[in-house]
């Protein structure tokens, strides 16, 4: 059985020369491998991206765009063009575009390998291992009986054995997949990963796929040399004694590495080539027995210590391998797959029966042991299609298989189309089956607003009793979000002298994303249940807390994992759950104080700040640094430090709320306040005493009232009445001298209505003038309201967070 990849065969034809002499001297790019493998590279690129965009309103994982861009880019579609075919994807350029797509292959194994931490799968329930037997099992079972059906098994000759056993195995690993990396993508995607569900599924899947690995080695020890039976022997035996080699010197070789590499130092770089090296020598090792070289890279990755120096070595390479190089490998697998030669109703026939028992095997399997278990009815169900997920994994087998000549190009086709239609179905089943609203306690609006907490800074008559702690809940973007918010909390701590007093999150905000980094991120939430806590931390968490030192703060830190479409909620939840009364949201927009102009960090973040302005469970701040808070030269919680803070005050709610933090921070030894009350001449004094007690117009008379009585030493009163927007402009002017602002972001004054909005509405009229009329850095505040409507209570949220 000869192995075509888009209709030729590689043993056939003559290698390429490396370079050209360029176009002018009459030499065509495309007739040499470096200039043609670049644009390979940025076609594949080009089309998976732009059909994983076109596939992401449906919440489809990457991996489904990149197995059908593979399938377009060969024989099945645009491969039928031979002026495409030749130029662009000739035969003798598949040598060296499979080589790199096999590089990519074997280090993206790697990564995967980190990603499962033996000492958690030691830990797996009884309930998680059964429910994994149960889904492996029967569909390996399943997949025996079906190979019958295919003429590799049917029409071999009673003697053939040789050749029916490989194919037998290769078939039941197939069926038996469960793909670990997309369905904690999956899982993750719709905030299933800390429920009950999530955990058991991800165990499941963990033991599932180390079970497929297993059997997936037999399979290749079995396709090897099917003339004798001592050959598959010595290939099976050397595996594992390359395995039991690798668990005694191994970890002990990078635990003295990984010792060497001090928590907040740089690793240095012959340490990362060296692990690099090692995992290169295993893939060879492994390649050299007769196995295959993923399973070299795979074992050290998992053998790999767990920690800042895996996370540092997977942050260096996993970018180039998933977003170059192992996209390469799913256009192999689709110039090696011909759907055309699915053709007939035999053909046909054997693809219903391969995705009928595929989904049979896997999900039946699955919910009997779950109910076993003891595990309700729709969310064995559920368990059972997410357990049904398949993807690179599965490719890998199939892959393997056709390369070994144990599958022929119908029963590839067959089998990639199986993959494609049982993931692809798996987001859209799960939507439909799972309900949390009935397996989970979701709170109405009303007992919602009801429930007696702080969520916000100004005080009520009704919160007297109720506990004097402010916990803030601060959000950063990146790492240069750490500086003017460390800042921002030592001047909130105010004249505080317990911790008790005094209590601040830290989270950071992480894209969900189908780096391993990312999932490994998300497996450290599924490992710690519905509480979240952990001591692994990422790199931002890290450097906050190395720039915090902070005195008589309670300091948490927290890494919310989710899609930017919907990460607003994990941030509402998260100040719902920590009753957090103010969240502060750092500006989209970062200040470059070079060129003075601001840059947009992600736009993304835009629509993440507007959301919680609409849905947060407390007061919300938006702080626009412009400088002024981010160049801290010394500790902040030294009695050096000192802030300028100016607050302007229009009236309002929002205003109130903005003053109350104003105060709270004029109350720190190093800080001092200047509140410029501006007013119109639409209400007069003689005009207040006529309004009803609940007008706003009184209640900020009242709050201003309260604030002159008590007489603090560093608040300095100044008034001021306009009458157009011109002064208002002024005043803004004269009074940005400071080092920040503090304003409202409601209007609720005739003169500030009338200011334009511009680019920023969730800034506010008075926001937007300060940041285009002013260089000054700016806190714009939002309080809350019963009125606002809240996510909370409908969403399980993925974080890890760090004690």
């Amino acid at each position: 059985m000869t192995t075509l990849v888009n209709g030729a065969s590689p043993e056939t034809v003559e290698m390429m020369k490396a370079t050209s002499n360029g176009v002018f001297q009459g030499e065509s790019p495309l007739d040499f491998a470096l200039p043609l493998v670049i644009l390979q590279i940025c076609l594949v690129v080009a089309v998976t991206r732009s059909l994983a965009f076109f596939l992401r309103p449906m919440r489809q994982p990457r991996v489904v765009a990149e197995i059908i861009g593979g399938i377009l880019l060969g024989p099945s579609a645009l491969g039928r063009i031979t002026a495409y075919k030749n130029s662009l994807f000739p035969a003798k350029s598949l040598t060296v575009l499979d080589t790199l797509a096999n590089l990519g292959l074997l280090l993206f194994l790697f990564l995967v390998g980190l990603e499962i931490d033996l000492k958690s799968l030691r830990r797996t329930s009884r309930k998680a291992i059964s429910i994994a037997a149960a889904g492996t099992l029967l569909p390996f079972a399943m997949g025996v009986v079906t190979s019958f059906a295919f003429p590799e098994v049917s029409s071999s000759s009673s003697g053939d054995n040789n050749s029916r056993v490989p194919f037998i195995i290769f078939m039941g690993v197939a069926l038996s997949l469960t793909a670990f990396g997309v369905l904690a993508r999956i899982l993750a995607e719709l905030k299933l990963l800390t429920t009950d569900l999530g955990r058991i599924s991800m165990s499941a899947a963990a033991v599932n796929d180390v079970s497929a690995w297993i059997l997936l080695a037999l399979a290749i020890s079995l396709s090897g040399d099917r003339s004798s039976l001592l050959v598959p022997l010595w290939v099976l035996l050397s595996g594992i004694a390359f395995v039991i080699a690798c668990f005694l010197i191994a970890p002990r070789i990078f635990e003295l590495i990984s010792r060497r590499c001090h928590e907040g130092e740089r690793i240095d770089e012959k340490y990362v080539c060296l692990a690099l090296c090692a995992v290169l020598f295993a893939g060879f090792a492994t390649d050299a027995i007769g196995i295959h070289a993923i399973f070299g890279a795979f074992v050290v990755g998992v053998l790999f210590p767990k920690g800042r120096f895996a996370d540092a070595i997977a942050e260096k390479i996993e970018d180039v391998v998933m977003g170059l190089l192992l996209p390469l490998y799913f256009v192999m697998s689709g110039l090696k797959t011909d759907v055309t030669t699915i053709h007939g109703l035999k053909s046909w026939g054997r693809l219903a029966l391969v995705i009928v028992t595929a989904c049979f095997g896997k999900i039946v399997g699955t919910v009997s042991a779950a109910l076993l278990s003891k595990v309700g009815f729709r969310d064995s169900l559920v368990l059972g299609v997410l357990m049904n997920t398949r993807g690179l994994v599965e490719l890998i087998v199939l892959n393997i298989g056709k390369d070994r000549k144990v599958l022929s190009d119908q029963t590839f086709a067959i089998m990639v189309l199986m993959a494609i239609f049982t993931t692809f179905i798996t987001t859209p089943l799960v939507m439909a089956f799972y309900k949390p609203s009935e397996t989970t306690q979701t709170l109405d609006s009303d007992s919602y607003k009801n429930r007696k907490r702080r969520r916000k800074i100004e005080s009520d008559e009704e919160e007297e009793e109720q506990t004097h702690q402010l916990k803030v809940l601060i959000c950063l973007q990146s790492v240069k979000d750490i500086n003017p918010m460390v800042k921002l909390i030592e001047a909130s701590r105010g004249r505080n002298e317990t911790r008790e007093s005094f209590c601040v999150y830290v989270m950071h905000l992480t894209q969900l994303s189908e780096r391993p980094s990312s999932i490994r991120m998300v497996q450290r939430a599924r490992r710690n249940g519905l509480t979240f806590w952990n001591k692994k931390r990422d790199n931002v968490v890290v450097a906050f807390e190395a720039s915090c030192n902070l005195r008589n703060v309670s300091v948490r830190s927290v890494t919310a994992i989710s899609p930017l479409l919907t990460i607003h909620e994990d941030i509402c939840s998260s100040a719902d759950s920590k009753h957090a009364a103010f969240v502060i949201l750092p500006f989209h927009r970062r200040w470059r104080s070079l060129e003075q102009e601001f840059e947009t960090v992600r736009s993304e973040f835009q629509g993440i700040n507007k959301r919680v302005l609409e849905n947060s469970p407390c007061s919300v701040g938006i702080l626009v640094d412009r400088g002024g808070l981010s160049d801290i030269h010394s500790e902040v919680a030294s009695s050096s430090f000192s802030l300028s803070v100016n607050v302007l005050f229009f009236g309002g709610g929002d205003d109130r709320e903005a003053l109350a933090y104003g105060l709270r921070m004029a109350e720190h030894p190093g800080a001092k306040l200047t509140i410029v009350v501006i007013s119109g001449p639409e209400i007069s004094k003689l005009d207040i005493l006529e309004v009803q007690e609940t007008s706003p117009s009184l209640l900020d008379e009242r709050f201003l009232a309260a604030i002159k009585n008590t007489g603090a030493i560093s608040t300095r009163f100044e008034e001021r009445i306009v009458k157009s927007t011109e002064e208002v402009v002024k005043i803004i002017q004269e009074f940005c001298e400071c080092d920040i602002l503090l304003v409202g972001k409601s209007a609720e004054r005739p003169f500030v209505s009338k200011l334009p909005v511009m680019d920023y509405p969730e800034l506010g009229p008075v926001g937007n003038l300060i940041l285009m009329s002013t260089s000054v850095s700016v806190l714009v505040v939002q309080q809350y309201t019963t009125r606002n409507p809240s996510v909370v209570g409908s969403v399980s949220v993925v974080m890890v967070e760090t004690p």
